[in-house]
């Protein structure tokens, strides 16, 4: 707040004008605190699945299995099958159960995009249950 000195009268006449050096000074710490910070919020993270440390949950008698290999091939069981028969090929091996939970089971060099598309014919074909399965730590692959 600034005063007149020069006047006539004794009271002094206060200045109807704001001072912005402090609000700039804390705009200006604010930017360089978000400059700093905002590199750290992004996620940069390189993911080598799968291994797993939990303890294993008992497998049903006889599970489904969804398998994506490296070249690019699906399979239910034993049976290979392409994105566009893989419902039908699920629904047989389940028995028309659409409560039995698929198990998936994917190359390392798989995309995700390719599970994603996987995940969804399972969707359209009306199973929600998806269990992923990794190795073991200590387990040698199969």
């Amino acid at each position: 707040m600034s005063l007149k000195l020069a006047s006539d009268s004794e009271e002094l006449a206060v200045a109807h004008e704001i001072n912005v050096t402090p609000f700039i000074d804390v705009m200006l710490v604010l930017l360089i605190i978000f400059m700093v910070a905002a590199p750290l919020a992004t996620v940069d993270v390189k993911v080598d699945l799968p291994v797993s440390t939990a303890r294993p949950n008992p497998a049903p008698d006889s599970p489904v299995y969804l398998s994506l290999t490296s070249d690019g091939g699906i399979s239910v069981g034993e049976e290979a099958v392409t994105l566009a028969t893989l419902g039908p090929a699920i629904v047989r091996a389940t028995r028309q159960d659409r409560e039995q939970r698929i198990f998936l089971r994917a190359d390392k060099s798989i995309t995700y995009d390719e599970i994603v598309q996987a995940m969804n014919a399972l969707r359209a074909a009306g199973y929600v249950k998806v269990a992923l399965v990794g190795l073991e730590s200590g387990e040698a692959p199969r």
